[in-house]
């Protein structure tokens, strides 16, 4: 039987071309569920699985997978980045507890991943955001946050910085940990080597840490009293982040490069510290049938069946129906009334 409380359903959201499928297919190799990394440009992802996703090189309907990392469940939906399918993203959206906010570290903030991003507000979904493409020529972390800052109204706090950038790009510095992380390339970054921050970098990395603090105690007075007295560990660290992403007051931040298979690992970290668990989100309210009243519905195996179906996919093996269950359990060949 599932552990709810180790349950994760969430989606990554992004403009076009911001890396969110190749994110996504590093997840999946990561955690083992795919053996070998499917590539956009080959059209060999697992996620975008229709022909014309992949002769285009875009996401166009939403997919889901489901995977494993460190005892947790992780429910993904890839949603479109393409501006003409919005209505997709909506669907989706609406069934996820949390989400992962894919930008291009050149780009920064684009006119759908802004799109989408007010879209997750109106549903209140907690969300965490990589800053990926760190590789690339005009890459730069702090034009990203800046536009974060700017167009989406949000306080960004950084919990994983670039070690570099363009073609210095060589990994990640850990704000919360205080640690330097490398990506063995031979093993396409299975193999994380962790090592002390290098000099020029630990100014930088200890002002992040202090913003980081400072963003915390608006709203967790314990953090800066224990900061105070020296008694400031990293659970207390960790804790205060997850309460206060999950309350919409903050978004965590992570930097990474995918296609060079740089971050990811800590990005899956991120969703188990700070996305929601079904059990942490608001119970579902709808309304009975029979005799049209209100009725709550909460995450719980022995409660009744509450379900919804939210997509609809045909393929070569005919009819997929895509469905959230909120409550209850809902058993292959099972025949029942769904309220």
């Amino acid at each position: 039987m599932y552990n709810i409380e180790k349950i994760r359903n969430i989606g990554i959201i992004a403009h076009i071309d911001a890396g969110k499928t190749t994110t996504t297919e590093h997840i999946l190799f990561y955690t083992g569920k795919e053996h070998k990394m499917g590539k956009v440009d080959d059209g060999t992802t697992v996620m975008d699985w229709m022909e014309e996703e992949r002769k285009r090189g875009i996401t166009i309907m939403s997919a889901a997978t489901t995977c494993i990392w460190k005892d947790h469940t992780i429910n993904i939906i890839d949603t479109p980045g393409h501006v003409d399918f919005t209505a997709e993203v909506e669907r989706s959206l609406r069934v996820l507890d949390g989400a992962i906010g894919v930008f291009c570290a050149v780009g920064g903030v684009e006119a759908q991943s802004e799109t989408v991003w007010k879209q997750a507000d109106r549903y209140h979904v907690p969300r965490i955001a990589f800053v990926n493409k760190m590789d690339r020529v005009g890459a730069s972390f702090e034009n990203v946050l800046s536009s974060m800052k700017a167009r989406l109204k949000v306080r960004p706090v950084v919990v994983t910085m670039p070690w570099g950038s363009e073609s210095g790009f060589r990994g990640i510095i850990d704000i919360i940990r205080m640690k330097a992380y490398t990506f063995d390339e031979e093993t396409q970054g299975k193999v994380v080597i962790e090592q002390e921050i290098p000099e020029d970098l630990v100014g930088r990395a200890k002002a992040l840490y202090e913003e980081m603090i400072d963003t915390l105690a608006d709203f967790d007075d314990e953090i800066i009293e224990k900061y105070a007295c020296g008694a400031l560990m990293e659970r207390d660290l960790m804790a205060s982040i997850r309460k206060a992403t999950l309350s919409e007051k903050i978004t965590p931040v992570l930097a990474g490069a995918s296609f060079r298979h740089k971050g990811v690992q800590h990005l899956l970290d991120a969703v188990i510290d700070f996305l929601p668990s079904p059990k942490e989100r608001p119970p579902v309210v709808g309304i009975q049938p029979k005799n049209n009243q209100s009725v709550v519905r909460l995450p719980e195996m022995d409660e009744s069946l509450c379900a919804l179906a939210f997509k609809t996919a045909f393929d070569k093996h005919g009819e997929l129906t895509y469905t959230r269950i909120y409550s209850g359990e809902l058993k292959e060949g099972d025949r029942k009334s769904v309220v």
